[in-house]
């Protein structure tokens, strides 16, 4: 159970801090210090929950990356389960906190969404956004695999890494689809939003679960296959 609890606090903390730097600064591809800001918040958290939570339940605060650590043989699908469920409730909790926040203190949401994601930048398209998402978390899943492996040898450095490498995927998706690779990171904002009547990101909801858990099975498929 504890470890259910850390994977709940730590997506709990990515959203909150991550959907709420980008809900204060915007995305807007006028201002590319809104981007920066919003790409180092999310790896940011990764590297401080990295070295927080990750001795106690591996810190994947994302069920694409649990996808990814179940299919290479590193948790039990009774693990799985609950390590998605926790990341959800957690997601949920952090764009709840940001919903007090901006309502009861009147600031202005500079997404529109509670940070949700969204297929502005690929001009609606579906397929393209979905595309996206995949190639994404492929790199984002395949670095941490390696990462993590035990023949790494990167020790402390992992969390750096990690952190490093999702704001690295943030720099490019913000435009397109806004980043999501991350399931828990997208559904938790976006049923808020739809709730609290702050746009409507439901529809597109889906693109931003397949192709994350698309692109962590990949990339569990590739990294066993190099690793033999």
């Amino acid at each position: 159970m504890k470890k259910y609890i850390a994977e709940l606090i730590g997506t709990c903390t990515l959203v909150t801090l991550g959907c709420g730097t980008a809900m204060l600064v915007g995305c807007d591809a006028a201002n590319g210090s809104g981007y920066l800001l919003t790409a180092l918040a999310f790896g940011l958290v990764i590297v401080g929950m990295a070295y927080c939570v990750g001795n106690i339940s591996g810190c994947h605060i994302n069920p694409a990356v649990s996808l990814g650590v179940l299919m290479s043989g590193g948790m039990t699908a009774k693990d799985f389960v609950g390590y998605v469920i926790a990341q959800c409730l957690g997601a949920l909790a952090g764009a709840g906190i940001l919903a007090l926040i901006f309502k009861l203190g009147g600031v202005t949401d500079m997404t529109g969404g509670f940070g949700s994601n969204g297929l502005a930048g690929v001009n609606g398209s579906a397929i393209a956004g979905l595309l996206v998402e995949i190639v994404l978390t492929f790199v984002f899943v395949l670095t941490i695999l390696g990462v993590t492996s035990k023949k790494a040898g990167h020790g402390s450095f992992g969390g750096l890494i990690i952190g490093l490498t999702l704001v690295l995927v943030h720099i490019l998706g913000i435009g397109l689809t806004g980043t999501s690779v991350n399931p828990a990171r997208s559904f938790g904002p976006a049923l808020v939003a739809a709730l609290t009547g702050n746009g409507a990101p439901l529809a597109c909801l889906w693109v931003f679960i397949v192709g994350p858990f698309v692109g962590a099975a990949l990339a569990a498929l590739t990294y066993k296959a190099l690793e033999k």
